[in-house]
C-alpha cells in the first residue's frame, strides 16, 4: 500500500517512515503543507497521514481542499492539540480518523490498518480472501484450515506489498503500472517488468489460478482459486 506522510517535525517524520516501511508500507513523505496539498491530488494513494500543524499551510485547509475535489482517500489527521472541539472541525472536514500526539506507533499502525480494510470494504480485523489469510503484521500468509497447525509462508518486502493489494481488491483488474503505483514509492526504481517477476513468483506460491491475466487489461486476484488451492494441498 502507498502512503503519504505529512510532518513537519523532521525527526518524527523520519522516524515514521522507517517504521511504516518496515511494516510494508511504500511511504512518501514531506515537511510542507504546499507539497503535500500537491502530491494527494496528483498520486495515487491509499492512505494518508496528515499533521495539522504545518507552518507552511495549515493541515485542516488541506483536508478541505481535498474533499471538495474530490479526494477519497481515507486520511489520518495528527495533531498536538486534543480538545473535543479540535477534532470535531477535524473529521467535520473531512478526516477519517484522528490521533492526538503523543502516540504510540501500534495504535497508529492499527488505525491505519483499520481505514484500509474499512476502505475496502472489509469488515473483518484481517485480510481473509478465499481461505488465504493475510498477517500484516508478521508479513506472512497462512491457510486458514492450517491455522491451527502454526504453517507461515514468507513473503518478501514487494510479495507482501503486491499480495495485500490484491487481496485488499479482489476480483479488481489491475494493469501493471497501476499495481506499480501502489506497490512502490515514488523514490523506488522500478525495471520495466518488476510486477511480471513478482506475480510469476506468487503464482509459484499459491498455484497458477490465483492470480489471473486478463489479456490488454492486467491482472486480478481470484477468490475461488485460493478455496480451491486449500482443497487441492
Amino acid at each position: 500500500m502507498r502512503l503519504l506522510l505529512i510532518e513537519d517535525d523532521p525527526v518524527l517524520c523520519r522516524e515514521l517512515e522507517q517504521q511504516l516501511r518496515q511494516q510494508g508500507f511504500a511511504v512518501d513523505s514531506t515537511h510542507k503543507g504546499v507539497d503535500g496539498a500537491f502530491m494527494g491530488e496528483t498520486e495515487p494513494y491509499d492512505i494518508i497521514i496528515l499533521d495539522l500543524g504545518l507552518p507552511d499551510l495549515p493541515g485542516l485547509n488541506i483536508l478541505k481542499r481535498w474533499r471538495s475535489k474530490p479526494l477519497t482517500t481515507p486520511v489520518l489527521v495528527l495533531t498536538a492539540r486534543g480538545a473535543w472541539h479540535e477534532k470535531v472541525e477535524g473529521f467535520r472536514s473531512g478526516a477519517d480518523d484522528y490521533l492526538t500526539k503523543p502516540f504510540h506507533f501500534e495504535e497508529l499502525l492499527v488505525r491505519l490498518q483499520a481505514l484500509i480494510r474499512r476502505a475496502s470494504g472489509l469488515s473483518s480485523a484481517s485480510v481473509v480472501v478465499g481461505d488465504l489469510e493475510l498477517n500484516e503484521e508478521t508479513q506472512t500468509v497462512s491457510w486458514i484450515s492450517d491455522r491451527q497447525q502454526g504453517e507461515n509462508m514468507e513473503l518478501t518486502g514487494v510479495e507482501f506489498r503486491l499480495l495485500r493489494y490484491m487481496m485488499l481488491h479482489p476480483k479488481h483488474v489491475f494493469s501493471a503500472s497501476q499495481l506499480v503505483e501502489h506497490v512502490y514509492d515514488y523514490n523506488d526504481e522500478k525495471e520495466s517488468n518488476v510486477i511480471e517477476v513478482y506475480i510469476s513468483r506468487l503464482r509459484k506460491k499459491f498455484g497458477k489460478d490465483v492470480i489471473c491475466t486478463r489479456r490488454g487489461q492486467g491482472y486480478f486476484l481470484n477468490p475461488d482459486a485460493l478455496t480451491q488451492a486449500v482443497d487441492d494441498a
